[in-house]
């Protein structure tokens, strides 16, 4: 019979990490740039990020605390989400940084910036696919009982969406090609997706 390590959150994993955030793992990361009313550019990633719909698109990232990306996101009702390959792995990690809101995450990363068509902020040039999106909502997080958390969520309907044409193979989107990172547990963990990872399975009909 299995000894299960069981536990009310409330009362503590009773671990020398918090297990959560690596059972639900990998996740998808947010990588968010805005602007703010200033004009000013903020460029951060969430691991609390996915798709919630398909026709509209519909993304959203949820943030621990009022930060700049939801003030500006408030304040503009405009953000664009940016794919995050291995090789801008490092760059992602520099935007992770707790600066002052004057600060440009693009050239703190050494990041290119690349214009949107359709909102002010901008994309991040060297990412293979980037949504354009537009709020429509902007949740405050509650307990059980209804007490309000100083945690945001984002949701947004992605208004245009940039693909490298190199991630498309007859006109199908390959995930692996890009070679995405995604956030697991602990406090330094990241996985890559792979084609040797791969594996098909359809729905019944």
């Amino acid at each position: 019979m299995t000894e299960w390590h069981s536990y009310e959150p409330a009362n503590g994993h009773r671990l020398p990490h918090d297990p959560l955030n690596a059972i639900v793992a990998p996740r998808p990361i947010g990588w968010v740039s805005t602007m703010s009313a200033d004009g000013v550019a903020n460029l951060a990633p969430y691991s609390f990020f996915n798709l919630f719909n398909y026709a509209p698109p519909l993304i959203g990232f949820s943030s621990m605390g009022w930060k700049d990306s939801v003030a500006n996101i408030e304040a503009t009702g405009e953000f664009v989400w940016n794919l995050v390959s291995r090789d801008l792995g490092e760059a992602m990690n520099t935007t992770a940084a707790n600066v002052a809101a004057d600060v440009d995450e693009f050239a703190l990363a050494k990041l290119e910036m690349a214009a949107s068509n359709k909102v002010k902020p901008p994309r991040v040039a060297a990412s293979r696919a980037q949504f354009e999106c537009k709020l429509t909502q902007l949740i405050r997080l509650e307990t059980k009982e209804g007490r309000e958390l100083d945690q945001w969520l984002v949701l947004g309907e992605a208004v245009a969406i940039h693909i490298d044409p190199a991630m498309l193979e007859d006109g199908v989107y390959q995930t692996a090609r890009a070679n995405p990172i995604l956030r697991g547990g602990g406090p330094a963990d990241y996985f890559t997706i792979t084609e040797d990872a791969l594996f098909k399975m359809r729905r019944p009909g």
